[in-house]
């Protein structure tokens, strides 16, 4: 088959190249995933145009975690290519995840011949309701029936997935569609969702809400991710700025009005309780970041969000405008900035609430305090920021949620449907997107044994990839949340908790990964500066058993007592 450079205009195309044309179109560089025979027209489209860089992950539920990854550092729409049946199901989960994140990406998988689907003949690969289960863990699900409809398909699909809210969309495609030929599209052009306009009247009506206030606060989620710009109009105007974990860095970390994420502790319900209004921007005020629904909040509480069904979800709204965060934000400040007499002490009273919260978790932390603190020093010292990464690990649930602070609105990747496993491959997506966007910042992970064995080959593709980032590896043999709890409401009854893991300096050094052992606290700094500097993946193993526990436990997410 002749090469892109010299294809005829004039000359038919597969689907497949007609799929690696659309993804070029809608700018993507780089896809991830596994092939098999389920896809290979796909994928030698993707490698005989040689334009989108393909990575070969290890498996599905990797390749998806990577995926969503590199969508959430570039900003851009993520790519995963996976086969047919089991494989297409293994990616089940990381799908799920990119769900709960609202990760806009396409999903390719791809399906037996269409002569045979949905007829339970027992042919190889066959997965009974494969589109009901893609269907069942993302936004949306289609299959493709034939070449003529291809184009139309892969255009809804990339419309819905970046749509808010945001989320995977998968396509199944059979093989012998992928192979059909078809002329070439005279227009591939993706159809881009528009941002979504507030009404005019709905922002007049949140404005007159707000405008006698003195001591408003503003609560960003994910959904805010791009209306920095305008969230530094409210700061400047001396609004307090509170985050969800999803929200970090929206606000820089180290802005004098930014309380960060430290939003569900004492120091921060106690200034909740002096603020006289709340303005939620694209948040779910989740479970475990509101004490189950629990946390007191300033009233009057309104509520921006592209997603209609946001209102009065949780807690009850007292005004609600559907709109985009960045449009609907900066709408909103033009009818508040200069009209507003705010409390000259509400600023100072956010940094006071954020010390104590910043006090409370260090007390925590024992000597792991050490390690927060010196990766804090060696991010500042390195300069270029970092793409914070972190699994579902106890070190997280302790500090990595809230610290180090976050320049960024893009920097921090953590696994927010609460499924371990996924940071190793999240930090290779990351780490990937980095390189090819040119977006100059160093990819550090926090994951933890128990964690990182779930999906431990995928640290081949990432020396293959030649990925660079600082994997901090937590080591303390056992799933150390799940001792906690048993401690708290099992009697200390340690069951199912203990696991034999690998000598990580070996499997490192078997995978020519550098590995580098911190036994103690007394060698952070040398450590990670040792690491910061070298090149491709590097592994840095905390010795949990070694340096002792933490000064208090972590028993899962925080309950009201009171």
């Amino acid at each position: 088959m002749m090469s892109s450079a010299t294809h005829s205009s004039d000359a038919p195309i597969t689907v497949g190249e007609l799929v690696a044309r659309f993804l070029e179109q809608c700018g993507v560089r780089c896809a991830f995933g596994v092939i098999s025979i389920h896809n290979m027209p796909v994928l030698d489209a993707l490698h005989r145009r040689g334009r989108i860089h393909f990575v070969s992950a290890r498996g599905e539920a990797g390749a998806c975690n990577m995926a969503d990854a590199a969508a959430r550092v570039s900003g851009t729409l993520g790519v995963c290519v996976t086969s047919t049946g089991t494989g297409a199901g293994n990616a089940a989960g990381a799908l799920v995840e990119a769900l709960t994140a609202g990760t806009p990406m396409l999903h390719l998988t791809g399906q037996i011949e269409s002569d045979f689907i949905d007829r339970d003949l027992g042919f190889i690969h066959e997965a009974p309701a494969q589109l009901a289960m893609l269907q069942a863990v993302g936004k949306a699900a289609f299959r493709i029936r034939n070449a003529e409809t291809a184009l139309a398909t892969l255009r809804e699909a990339v419309r819905l997935a970046c749509t808010p809210p945001c989320g995977p969309v998968s396509i199944e495609i059979p093989i012998d569609v992928q192979a059909r030929l078809l002329p070439v599209p005279a227009d591939l052009t993706p159809l881009w969702p528009a941002p979504l306009q507030p009404a005019a009247a709905g922002v007049d009506a949140l404005a007159a809400c707000l405008l006698d206030k003195r001591r408003p606060l503003l609560w960003l989620g994910g959904g805010a991710r791009g209306a920095g710009a305008a969230v530094a109009r409210f700061a400047a105007m001396g609004w307090g700025v509170v985050t969800s974990v999803q929200g970090r860095g929206i606000l820089r970390e180290d802005h004098p009005a930014s309380l960060g994420a430290y939003n569900l502790h004492k120091a921060a319900e106690a200034l909740y309780q002096s603020c006289d209004a709340l303005l939620v921007v694209g948040s779910r005020l989740r479970s475990n970041e509101t004490l189950r629904y629990q946390l007191r909040l300033p009233k009057p509480l309104v509520r921006i969000d592209a997603n209609a069904l946001a209102h009065n979800r949780g807690y009850a709204s007292d005004y609600f405008v559907q709109g985009d965060a960045l449009a609907t934000l900066h709408a909103l400040a033009d009818r508040l900035e200069g009209r507003m007499v705010l409390d000259p002490a509400l600023l100072p009273d956010v940094q006071r609430a954020r010390r104590q919260a910043e006090a409370h978790v260090n007390a925590t932390l024992g000597p792991y305090r050490a390690l927060q603190d010196g990766l804090a020093a060696q991010a500042v010292k390195a300069g270029s920021g970092l793409w914070w990464v972190r699994d579902i690990t106890l070190s997280n649930s302790m500090w990595g949620n809230r610290a180090p602070r976050l320049d960024h609105a893009r920097a921090g990747v953590h696994a927010l449907g609460g499924g371990i496993g996924q940071g190793l491959a999240m930090a290779i997506g990351a780490a990937v997107a980095d390189r090819l966007h040119g977006l100059g910042r160093k990819t550090v992970a926090l994951v933890g044994d128990g964690g990182f064995m779930l999906n431990p080959g995928e640290l081949a593709c990432a020396v293959q990839e030649r990925a660079d980032l600082l994997l901090l590896l937590m080591n303390d043999g056992g799933y150390g949340v799940i001792k906690n709890i048993q401690d708290d409401l099992y009697g200390g009854r340690h069951c199912y908790v203990d696991l034999h893991t690998p000598d990580f300096a070996q499997l490192c050094a078997s995978l020519q990964v550098a590995h580098l052992r911190l036994g103690g606290p007394g060698h952070c700094a040398s450590v990670l500066a040792q690491a910061w500097a070298l090149h491709g993946p590097v592994v840095v193993e905390v010795d949990m058993r070694a340096w002792g526990p933490f000064a208090a436990k972590f028993a899962g997410p925080i309950l009201r007592k009171d």
